[in-house]
């Protein structure tokens, strides 16, 4: 922002950091202290534009392409969000990096990046913490609640190739899943479209509706503990496609809420999950496998079970002696 005129139009010309990049997006990141329901408003009036042309917020760019952007005053620092950290910021673990892309171990609670209220998130730690860093974009998202492998590219190449295999269905990804219910089946695979739904407060939700986008789940069974009450069990669960809340819907419609889950799942037995020490979603990115965008090399990045589920799970180990021993991950 502080190369950009505070009183006049500007025009850029759209680099390589920004080819294939939504045009929100792209805003976002170079507007620096302007919120983003600002840059919403400012697109949707049409005084953004490409090439002089009005543009949707989804529009992707391309190298050398001209972006109008109108004149713009960031906020102050005065005026900042108190959850965005002026100090160094903390950047969750790193499990793998190269010259072309990072892995970090998401924890629970950390949204990977900012809106809807939250102004600091995974990304945006990132680049705070590499301010010399000239490209830093999410390969992909997960939920605020889930924890785990989280994938970010370092070069347009890298982003680009591993969005082209997500397409393709070509990146294994791997959860742990605790849900309710004896699991019978060793390995089960559910095929259900899902639709995306507003509500009437105005909070987006997924719900399976044969009209809907294709969405398929492979779920393998890793332990089961019949003589807890209710019987609960531990899965594996592969997303062969990456609906939003896949996971969670899939199970909740089989009849097998996921522990924890505050959208989907089983209220009262969450509330009696969090008297156990369960207070949040039992839902965790262990594995994601992939062809390296740059060297072709496969690559298998693995997050550990983080301690506050590892904990739960040892618990119901030791509360049911009678059944096969937990899962050690």
């Amino acid at each position: 922002m502080n190369a950009l005129s505070k009183d006049a139009v500007n025009w850029l010309a759209v680099g390589e950091d920004g080819q294939g990049q939504r045009v929100d997006n792209y805003l976002v990141r170079i507007l620096k202290g302007v919120p983003k329901s600002h840059v919403y408003r400012i697109l949707r009036s049409g005084e953004v534009r490409v090439n002089r042309r009005r543009v949707a917020p989804d529009t992707r760019l391309n190298v050398g392409d001209q972006l109008r952007i109108p004149p713009i005053r960031a906020s102050s620092p005065a005026h900042r969000s108190a959850s965005e950290p002026h100090a160094p910021v903390a950047v969750p673990p790193i499990l793998f990096e190269d010259d072309a892309l990072i892995a970090l171990d998401k924890p629970a609670g950390l949204a990977v990046h900012g809106g809807s209220g939250i102004a600091f998130g995974v990304i945006e730690r990132l680049r705070r913490a590499r301010p010399e860093a000239p490209f830093l974009e999410l390969v992909h998202r997960l939920d605020r609640n889930t924890s785990g492998v989280l994938l970010i590219a370092k070069r347009r190449p890298a982003l680009v190739g591993l969005h082209s295999q997500l397409r393709d269905g070509a990146i294994d990804k791997r959860y742990f899943v605790l849900v309710r219910g004896k699991w019978r089946d060793e390995l089960r695979a559910v095929e259900l479209a899902l639709t995306t739904y507003v509500t009437s407060e105005g909070e987006r939700r997924v719900r399976v509706d044969s009209g809907g986008r294709r969405a398929r789940t492979v779920f393998r069974r890793l332990d089961v503990w019949p003589s807890a009450v209710p019987p609960v069990s531990l899965l594996d669960a592969e997303l062969d496609t990456g609906r939003t809340h896949q996971i969670r819907i899939h199970l909740t419609h089989l009849g097998f809420p996921l522990a924890g889950d505050d959208k989907y799942g089983d209220f009262a037995w969450n509330k009696e999950l969090a008297r156990q020490g369960l207070k949040r979603m039992f839902l965790h990115a262990h594995r994601i496998a992939f062809a390296h965008p740059v060297t072709s090399a496969e690559v298998v990045i693995e997050a550990p079970l983080p301690a506050d589920l590892s904990a739960f799970i040892a618990r119901l180990g030791a509360a049911h002696r009678g059944q096969s021993d937990a899962v050690d991950r």
